[in-house]
């Protein structure tokens, strides 16, 4: 299976991306009552709780990386993610293959 890639963006709201280095773990955990988007993907790290949600737009998506939309039916309710690049504005991560539903 191809490595599935997300951005994680809204970091700057938050903490920013300065504490979020390259094999970091974070959480994936789907928010389905979102007021604001039904396919949102909540972020957190351990201690600090929500830093961000997985990018839905293609504003925001960067590269060949999923889209929160197109994430969504392939995990469970929680997902795990490593941090592979860290951006000034956004963070793209690896889902852990086990996180993905088959």
């Amino acid at each position: 299976m191809k490595d599935v890639l997300i951005t994680i963006t809204g970091l700057n709201y938050r903490y920013g991306t300065e504490f979020l280095k390259k094999g970091m773990k974070v959480k994936l955990v789907k928010e389905p009552d979102n007021e604001h988007d039904a396919e949102a993907i909540r972020v957190e790290y351990p201690g600090l709780g929500k830093i961000g949600y997985v990018a839905n737009s293609s504003k925001t998506v960067i590269g060949e990386s999923y889209s929160a939309g197109r994430l969504y039916d392939r995990i469970g309710k929680k997902a795990r993610a490593k941090v592979l690049i860290v951006l000034e504005n956004a963070v793209i991560c690896k889902v852990a293959k086990d996180s993905m539903q088959k």
